[in-house]
């Protein structure tokens, strides 16, 4: 079998000259195990739902359900299982970690400081998120470049050393404005918080929409400094972002 740094070599290589069905086509056709899709039903996330779904590839499709999600969310969410004959997997939190976490801090701690807001986000995502990628291959995510300038160093494809695994983001070059532009060509459904200014959705609490000339995902976390608005599915163990090292 191919070298895991080779591979990721290869189809970073590739990705260049490639579309968004085509990176997603050469991740299925490398790996031989499970890829898993997260998705947040954000635009991005809708616009590679379409692909996967429409192109019949076998990539199974999975969210986070925080409990805190906007009731739109959830609407979409539905709507997008019924547009595409799909069923998109929820991985909630454990309810004994909510439970001790909300005791300690309050239901709405996650506002009191960075450290309390992380303590949330690992125990409504980042724990979640660990079984939804149990014994997969290979991770699709929806993760642009321009959201901002911590994502601007990734790459199209990585391995996650954390979780051992390859992860691709097959629209890393497209601009808010493709994923957009992609969705209502495609009559592919969207949140319609979206039209009322909320661009990056999460959990409701956290989320607000932004104000002219702002950057994209000033309404996530607004309450906290822009250097560290990363909830930690897409850093390291030491709390930057994954970039593209494989194993040797």
């Amino acid at each position: 079998m191919e070298a895991i740094s080779d591979l990721v070599a290869r189809l970073n290589a590739q990705a260049a000259d490639q579309s968004a069905l085509e990176r997603l086509q050469a991740l299925r056709a490398a790996l031989p195990g499970p890829i898993v899709f997260t998705t947040s039903f954000g635009v991005e996330d809708q616009a590679i739902t379409h692909l996967i779904a429409t192109a019949g590839l076998d990539i199974s499709f999975a969210t986070l359900d925080t409990g805190r999600l906007f009731p739109q969310t959830y609407d979409l969410w539905a709507q997008t299982e019924a547009c595409y004959g799909i069923k998109v997997r929820p991985f909630f939190p454990q309810a004994e970690a909510v439970e001790a976490m909300t005791t300690a801090q309050g239901v709405n701690g996650f506002y009191d400081s960075v450290d309390a807001r992380k303590t949330c986000c690992n125990v409504r995502k980042l724990e979640p998120l660990a079984r939804a990628l149990s014994g997969a291959q290979g991770w699709v995510t929806g993760l642009r470049a321009d959201q901002s300038d911590h994502r601007q160093g990734l790459a199209f494809v990585s391995y996650d050393e954390v979780r051992g695994l390859v992860k691709l983001n097959p629209i890393f070059d497209w601009t808010r404005d493709d994923a957009a532009a992609f969705t209502a060509a495609n009559d592919v459904p969207v949140n319609t918080l979206h039209a009322q200014g909320i661009l990056s959705i999460g959990c409701a609490p956290c989320t607000r929409a932004i104000a002219p000339g702002e950057p994209e995902r000033a309404g996530r976390w607004w309450w906290e400094d822009e250097a560290k608005k990363e909830c930690g599915l897409h850093v390291g163990p030491d709390g930057r972002l994954t970039r593209t090292g494989a194993p040797t």
